[in-house]
């Protein structure tokens, strides 16, 4: 028999996910963003299921995207990082790849390169997150530039919000005025939404959306949101119970022998560790579910076990089912424990957790 640590996601909860992305914004076409393996859910598996529906697909870099396209996906992948050598324009070419532009230096390799076909271009504009993107008067000077190359098919202009996840906060708002500034009379398609923007502010839809956590059923908000909390949760992150022991008063639990029993407690230990994506930093005390029970972490996280305190709870024995995040355990909650974020915990399910697919089934469009 196999471990029984998994992540089992539902498929149909993707898909209401980014329909209801795209109930926000009716006019908007939307790019389902599966980078990072689909933040941890499977890319190739959550691209076939969003194939009806999504417009085009965006992944981090080209080998993201090759990836897709030998998994038999046909619709065009926006590279969101862009591309790193000019080796990769004539793959990005033949493969219909579109690909953002960040930097003046990529202007130059898209103008000199030999390729089977025009590409998509989206100038990426620094509008005030100071990580990847263009200045204003560069963003300007490449759209012009760019129009003007036949290497180039289609021009899209972008931006990225930085606190879209900031309900209370300006820092949007004075973003895209900037934003809107510098494109007042540029005549191309935009896009600057995504997800806690596409949640929270709908003057940033504009022509295309950058759907990314809300697909996994992850509110991106830190406080109560109407549409964001009707989301479902698309990855079950669970295990079994694997031995159970009674652990006298006075002893304690686990590495560092961090927890203490003050008073006899029922400990059942669980196939689950850092090793498989269940973050060391979650603290003693965390809640776990342990036949749909609630209970809590007891000590440290090893890298394969981890051990829950049982007390109290009944009907629990070796092969009782924990969920560690899921339907019924928000996977905000986990990263809270953490100190951390659920785009970190998506991401670190490692490879050795299976992914078991539920709801498979395709509707039309």
């Amino acid at each position: 028999m196999a471990r029984a640590a998994q992540a089992v996601i539902d498929l149909a909860a993707i898909r209401y996910n980014f329909k209801v992305a795209r109930s926000l914004a009716k006019n908007a076409r939307a790019i389902a963003i599966i980078k990072a393996d689909a933040y941890g859910h499977g890319a190739l598996a959550v691209a076939e299921t969003l194939a009806p529906y999504a417009d085009a697909f965006g992944v981090a870099c080209i080998e993201e995207a090759l990836e897709l396209r030998q998994g038999g996906i046909s619709a065009p992948i926006l590279l969101l990082e862009g591309f790193f050598s000019a080796d990769e324009l004539p793959i990005i070419a033949e493969n219909n790849f579109w690909t953002a532009l960040h930097s003046m230096y990529q202007l130059e390799m898209i103008g000199e390169a030999k390729l089977s076909q025009p590409i998509h271009v989206w100038p990426k504009m620094d509008s005030g997150m100071h990580r990847l993107g263009l200045n204003a008067q560069e963003l300007r000077d490449v759209y012009q530039q760019l129009n003007e190359m036949d290497n180039v098919s289609e021009v899209v202009l972008m931006s990225h919000m930085a606190c879209a996840d900031d309900l209370e906060g300006g820092m949007s708002k004075r973003q895209i005025a900037a934003y809107d500034l510098a494109t007042l009379d540029l005549q191309a398609k935009q896009s600057l939404a995504n997800s806690a923007a596409i949640l929270s502010d709908n003057t940033s839809h504009r022509d295309w959306l950058r759907v990314g956590l809300m697909i996994y059923g992850a509110s991106p908000f830190a406080v109560p949101h109407a549409v964001a909390d009707q989301l479902k949760p698309a990855m079950c992150f669970v295990t079994q119970v694997i031995a159970i022991r009674e652990v006298a008063a006075g002893e304690t639990v686990g590495y560092g022998a961090s927890f203490n029993c003050v008073t006899a407690r029922l400990i059942a230990t669980i196939a689950i560790g850092y090793a498989d994506g269940y973050d060391r930093h979650i603290v003693s005390g965390s809640a776990v579910l342990v036949a749909g029970q609630p209970a809590k972490i007891a000590g440290r996280i090893s890298m394969d076990m981890v051990t829950v305190d049982i007390t109290g709870l009944e009907g629990i024995e070796v092969g009782s089912d924990v969920e560690l995040w899921g339907a019924q355990l928000p996977v905000a909650e986990v990263a809270k424990a953490a100190s951390t974020i659920a785009y970190t915990l998506f991401t670190g399910v490692t490879k050795r957790v299976p992914r078991k697919y539920l709801n498979k089934e395709s509707n039309t469009k």
